[in-house]
């Protein structure tokens, strides 16, 4: 069978399991960006617990991807989305965390001290003068997380979350070249567009590309 007659054949189930990658990975940076961004935020007014919290983060990052998936599997009792969104939401935490916090602290001493003496209080420091000056920085996070992601979430097929990851297993199970890269070429170009638009977006954000 031509590659053409390969992919036609498969059209129908690529753009079913598309679908669901789509889903666990948009589910999971929602869920990360409502932790994360919240959670940055409030840590810049505490720097020690903001290095504890970010070590955490870090120590999640060193656990294998398949080690965490089967961890989190057993302490959930279940397979599929559940335990799949657990472990992404861990992984993509630490980019988006890290990022709020570091945007958030590079906002130039003259800059937030003029912000106050024109009369501007501590909250209204933050959003309108150092949240925006951080935003690059903070879509740059957005950015590193949403391409793990995509990339990791391939492997949630093997808990039974389906996605792009299940080309990959049947392939691998039926020593199929064409089957994996039914799941690994999809995969690929879905992260390198994400990874597209989070820097056309960072572009848009600074003060050149605004303009």
């Amino acid at each position: 069978m031509t590659w053409a007659g390969f992919l036609a054949t498969h059209a129908s189930d690529l753009a079913w399991r598309s679908g669901e990658h789509v889903a666990l990975c948009a589910s999971t940076l929602a869920a990360a960006c409502l932790i994360a961004l919240p959670l940055g935020v409030w840590l810049t007014r505490l720097p020690r617990a903001a290095g504890a919290v970010l070590g955490l983060c870090s120590v999640v990052q060193t656990v294998p991807s398949l080690a965490l998936l089967g961890f989190l599997m057993v302490l959930t009792g279940r397979i599929g989305w559940v335990p799949s969104v657990l472990a992404l939401f861990l992984y993509a935490l630490l980019p988006i965390l890290r990022n709020t916090i570091v945007g958030l602290g590079t906002t130039p001493p003259p800059v937030r001290q003029a912000a106050v003496a024109l009369g501007m209080t501590g909250d209204q420091v933050l959003w309108q003068v150092s949240l925006p000056l951080a935003m690059p920085v903070v879509i740059a996070g957005l950015r590193t997380a949403a391409v793990w992601t995509i990339g990791t979430a391939t492997l949630c097929a093997f808990i039974g979350a389906g996605g792009l990851g299940v080309f990959i297993n049947r392939g691998i199970e039926t020593v199929d070249a064409r089957m994996v890269l039914l799941g690994v070429v999809p995969a690929a170009a879905l992260a390198l567009t994400v990874d597209a638009l989070f820097a056309w977006c960072g572009r848009r954000l600074t003060p050149a590309g605004g303009t």
